[in-house]
């Protein structure tokens, strides 16, 4: 027997844990966000993978009146449409994912390796998705906000004057804010140095500041560069011509709307293969349901005396 083995008059935790069986969780990863704005989305879906958005070419041109006691004539008028409207193409987030088949077999209890790297992959996948929708050249969000939706802070921070010039501009039912939690901070700031805390709202059993009684929505995907970012402000919902996110149904292989899983078969090495598809789009139907405050520096502090 060692020293260490003579003085010792009981089990040890290090033999001891030989015979525990350790609690185990699944695989956690620090990439998942809430994704908050695929929630709050009002999703179309799309048969073809085209959706066609018809815009009126003149409204301004549509005649009426309102009519007096008399036998006036009354105006005859039509309204004309966009003869090439824009048409908006589903994009693809894919991936293949590989799971070696001894792995599977060998290593699968008590969480099946399969399942849980699907569920990872595909939460990568929706992390990806979130952020096309707000960055993405040829749909997303920031690009496709008319430029006299695109307004600036006054001071740099975001300010409640500045909120309120946001909101004028989607005065038609507003949906919500959209915002880096940088972003949110600078705000919360500003609105402590004014004295009018902002409060709060609970949706799908979380906590949200609001701004005029809109929430403000957190999303890491909204860019912060060189210590400055933008704030999105948002109606959704085709009814209400506002923004829309468009996905295909009835895939084959469909886990949720748009998201498909499909087994690839096994190679010669033994490895197993799925192909994990995403397809989506995002469209704004008319000007004035997105704007943008720009150039919002969420660095700024203050001493409160």
């Amino acid at each position: 027997m060692t020293e260490k083995n003579k003085n010792q008059t009981a089990l040890g935790d290090v033999a001891a844990r030989q015979l525990a069986i350790a609690t185990r969780t699944v695989p956690q990863m620090g990439l998942i966000s809430p994704r908050w704005l695929t929630h709050l989305m009002s999703w179309i879906p799309v048969e073809s993978g085209v959706y066609r958005l018809n815009k009126v070419k003149d409204a301004d041109n549509v005649e009426v009146d309102c009519s007096a006691r008399d036998e006036r004539e009354l105006p005859h008028t039509f309204v004309d449409y966009i003869e090439n409207p824009r048409e908006y193409n589903l994009n693809a987030v894919n991936t293949v994912l590989d799971v070696h088949t001894r792995v599977s077999d060998l290593y699968s209890k008590p969480y099946n390796q399969i399942t849980e790297q699907l569920r990872l992959t595909i939460e990568t996948i929706k992390e990806r998705q979130e952020s096309e929708l707000i960055n993405n050249k040829e749909y997303g969000l920031l690009h496709s906000i008319a430029s006299a939706q695109r307004i600036k802070t006054r001071t740099g921070a975001p300010t409640p004057d500045d909120m309120d010039e946001l909101i004028s501009k989607v005065w038609k039912e507003p949906g919500f804010f959209l915002l880096h939690p940088l972003t949110i901070a600078a705000f919360g700031r500003e609105c402590t140095r004014r004295g009018v805390p902002p409060p709060t709202v609970s949706l799908f059993g979380s906590q949200f500041i609001t701004w005029r009684g809109i929430p403000l929505i957190p999303s890491d995907k909204v860019p912060v560069e060189k210590g400055k970012s933008k704030i999105i402000l948002m109606r959704t919902g085709e009814s209400r011509q506002g923004v829309v996110g468009l996905y295909q149904p009835g895939l084959p292989g469909e886990q949720s709307p748009g998201l498909s899983v499909r087994f690839m078969g096994i190679n010669d090495k033994a490895i197993a293969s799925y192909l994990v598809s995403l397809y989506c789009s995002l469209a704004v139907l008319v000007d004035d349901a997105i704007a943008v405050l720009e150039d919002v520096e969420v660095g700024k502090y203050h001493e409160y005396k």
